[in-house]
């Protein structure tokens, strides 16, 4: 066998446990103990100094001084103007393919009658205002700006407001401030990791609170976004990138190494796995992987991820992978195999499936119009991707007539008694027939 920057090889049934584990426990740090001590107080010193606070982090961790914390919505025109044509264009027509995704998602009121004169009813309302963190420092992605701003436009929040780090002349990266404008943000400020959360989450003299905060974010930013959900709604938790990819024979090799290289060039903590159908495509994929590693233009970052939490698995039918596909609930699942479309129906936990090997993950990152603000470390269990469904609350109503209320005051009043709360029994049972 030859040499190989994954950390694991094999067959998956012959995985030791302990390997087995750590694939599927992928917290990216968000939990560790350090890293949520210093969360915390961030959160504290932001929500006890406000403005002061924020100015003194923005040195502190930026190297920035900030003369305003907002970024005039100014030099947010200037940078989309400032975009070299092609950018632009490609940032527009990702803009308008997520705006008609996701208007295609807008949820609807409903009203039914459970009985004759008692209507149930809930209707679904934008919320007032949202904060999108936009990630700074070693990754910049306007993109991400867009898979944010987009959707909330889109659902009609109120007031949609963008916060990112700032570089060292006070202001966030350009093509952040491009993205927002492009977008339609309606505030960006200069704002990065935990002390943005928190602003966001609290408020200050400048910053206005949310009613929800969205995006992806380092370690700080994620532990920041869980301290902070007894003041304000977040999106999923999210870690380092991740993708699983299922390959039978009919898979290119070469296809499968490109996805996988392009998930490892994110983050060191990146996971990239494939589980391939027979021993011969598990060593084809993992000598494409090594000969497309020894050449990658972000090696370092490639190098480590791979080396970490790189693994090319092998079973011997495609009905072996479902099982662990479901444990590992990956971010990103790409289906490489010879019938794509049947493989879909036994999926259940994954962020987002990509569909046939010629449905890059890139495309998805980019330009399908799906979003790609998504769960990770197996959270994709219980969570989704964000969508337009994360930018409203729903109000329910109940509706009931003088003669439902007749028929419902016995048994209300039954079960209120047997719960030994007396006061709601005597409520339902004042509208008895007389």
């Amino acid at each position: 066998m030859s040499a190989s920057p994954l950390k694991y090889r094999g067959r998956l049934k012959e995985l030791d446990p302990e390997a087995r584990r750590r694939l599927l426990e992928r917290s990216g740090g968000a939990t560790d103990s350090r890293v949520a001590q210093r969360t915390a107080d961030i959160l504290a010193r932001v929500r006890r100094d406000g403005d002061r606070a924020l100015r003194e982090m923005a040195r502190e961790f930026d190297g920035a001084t900030l003369d305003s914390l907002e970024v005039p919505r100014s030099v947010c025109e200037a940078a989309l103007a400032s975009l070299a044509p092609e950018v632009r264009e490609a940032l527009s027509r990702a803009a308008r393919n997520i705006a008609r995704a996701h208007a295609a998602q807008k949820p609807q009121a409903i009203e039914v009658e459970t009985e004759p004169g008692i209507l149930v009813g809930r209707r679904p309302d934008p919320l007032g205002r949202v904060g999108v963190y936009a990630p700074g420092g070693r990754a910049v992605y306007p993109s991400s700006v867009l898979m944010g701003v987009v959707p909330a436009k889109v659902a009609g929040v109120g007031e949609v407001i963008v916060c990112s780090p700032p570089g060292p002349d006070g202001r966030p990266a350009a093509g952040v401030l491009a993205a927002a404008a492009l977008a339609g943000a309606d505030r960006v400020f200069a704002l990065g990791g935990a002390g943005a959360v928190a602003a966001l989450a609290y408020g200050t003299e400048s910053v206005p609170r949310v009613d929800r905060i969205v995006g992806p974010g380092n370690a700080y930013v994620a532990a920041a976004k869980l301290q902070v959900v007894d003041a304000v709604a977040i999106d999923a938790p999210a870690g380092p990138s991740e993708i699983l990819v299922v390959a039978d024979g009919s898979a290119d090799p070469e296809a499968v190494a490109r996805e996988m290289l392009a998930q490892a060039e994110h983050d060191p903590d990146a996971c990239c796995v494939t589980v391939a159908v027979g021993e011969a495509q598990a060593e084809a994929v993992a000598s494409a992987v090594a000969k497309a590693a020894s050449r990658a233009r972000r090696q370092e970052i490639v190098s480590r991820a791979l080396s970490e939490r790189g693994a090319v698995l092998s079973v011997d039918s495609l009905e072996e992978a479902w099982p662990f596909v479901a444990d590992f609930a990956p971010e990103h699942l790409l289906i490489a195999t010879a019938s794509p479309s049947e493989a879909l129906p036994r999926v259940r936990n994954a962020g987002t499936v990509f569909v046939g090997q010629h449905a890059s993950v890139a495309y998805g990152d980019y330009m399908t119009g799906a979003n790609h603000v998504l769960p990770t470390a197996g959270l994709a269990r219980a969570y989704s991707g964000l969508s337009v469904l994360d930018f409203y609350r729903w109000t329910t109503w109940q509706r009931v007539t003088r003669e439902a209320a007749a028929r419902l005051s016995d048994d209300v009043g039954v079960l209120a008694d047997s719960e030994g709360l007396f006061a709601h029994a005597e409520a339902a049972r004042a509208w008895r027939p007389s």
